[in-house]
């Protein structure tokens, strides 16, 4: 049976492609020790979707309790696993939090995937290694295309950018927020590995990974933030840019069909933007719109006039090289649907 280990295990992204694999006849090796509870408090804890993996999967997966800053632990876990393919999740995951936490962001986000990456090359460098990335590698350049404002959303005014941002658009010479640049640090670490010692990975440069089993709060995690709000009766509060702001929203089953493909024809230091596309992207008003269509409840805000530090007016990925190195794979799930499945599973929740 084929061995993955999958860092960050409990969260959105890991417990999705445990579940994936695990069906696809894979052992799970989770590793999690719900370090988002430390960085967010109570309504980031992320054991109940633990306790949700460990009835479903059952002897198919084990857990393990460790920290990915422990470098010593990690060494020893992949001595003694030597997994067929590492899924690299786990993360400091909010840019407002970084400035506030800047060694524990930079020591989770950097240092930890360092740890994994020569683990990896230690014990099993021709393990496929997908690392979960992210579009704010991309720093706020983004803003600095042309844009028009529309009735409900910002959107570009530049043909060239009509598909979205690409994996050439420049990562140099911008403001990055902490975590964006520990991210990209991250980011370019496991490019080098690839192409320096030819070992099988990619960084996968996400927009707004989602679905029904994320712990959305404040600082990350959008839909899943605004439906909390919306189901609660609370305020959502909107930082800038008209509440035009524009984001793609890929579902979390969606990015494991991509690693699957991946996995299994894998390729040296590669990086994909992976998100819902243009046609999965929406702004926070058009959020409001549909939440309140499925929810029946009016959606309550209010409206701060300062953006987030180095946040994106617009920000969609160009899905043009993913689909053309992997044509077999492509978004299965549509805005609307990520919204209702949310919509259910987060009242489930709360009965």
């Amino acid at each position: 049976m084929k061995k993955l280990l999958v860092t960050g295990s409990s969260g959105l992204i890991g417990s999705e492609v445990s579940t994936y694999f695990a069906q696809e006849g894979w052992h799970i090796h989770g590793l999690d020790n719900n370090q988002r509870a430390v960085f967010f408090g109570p309504q980031g804890d992320t054991r109940w979707n633990q306790d949700r993996l460990t009835q479903a999967l059952g002897n198919r997966l084990t857990h393990h309790e460790f920290d990915i800053r422990d470098r010593s632990s990690i060494l020893e876990l992949l001595h003694e696993i030597s997994p067929d393919a590492i899924i690299h999740t786990a993360a400091q995951p909010s840019h407002d939090r970084a400035a506030e936490i800047p060694f524990e962001d930079f020591d989770t986000n950097a240092v930890g995937t360092v740890n994994l990456l020569e683990a990896a090359r230690r014990n099993c460098p021709e393990a496929p290694f997908v690392h979960l990335s992210t579009n704010k590698v991309y720093g706020d350049r983004p803003n600095q295309i042309r844009l028009k404002e529309l009735k409900t959303r910002w959107d570009y005014d530049d043909p060239n950018f009509s598909n979205g941002i690409p994996e050439t658009f420049t990562i140099d010479q911008s403001k990055h927020s902490l975590f964006g640049a520990s991210k990209l640090a991250a980011d370019l670490m496991v490019q080098e590995y690839g192409r320096y010692f030819g070992m099988p990975t990619c960084a996968l440069r996400g927009g707004c990974l989602t679905g029904p089993n994320h712990s959305g709060v404040q600082l990350h995690g959008f839909l899943s933030y605004l439906v909390q709000c919306n189901l609660e009766n609370r305020e959502y509060k909107i930082f800038g840019y008209k509440g035009k702001q524009v984001r793609d929203n890929i579902h979390s089953l969606d990015v494991a069909r991509f690693i699957h493909a991946f996995i299994e024809a894998p390729r040296c230091g590669e990086v994909y933007n992976i998100g819902g596309g243009k046609n999965n992207a929406c702004s926070i008003l058009e959020a409001f719109k549909m939440v309140e269509a499925f929810s029946g409840k009016a959606q309550r805000f209010n409206y701060e006039e300062s953006n987030r530090i180095g946040d994106h007016v617009c920000y969609y990925s160009d899905l043009s090289k993913i689909k053309r190195h992997f044509p077999q794979w492509d978004i299965s799930i549509s805005l609307e649907e990520i919204l209702r499945q949310i919509v259910e599973a987060t009242e489930r929740r709360s009965s």
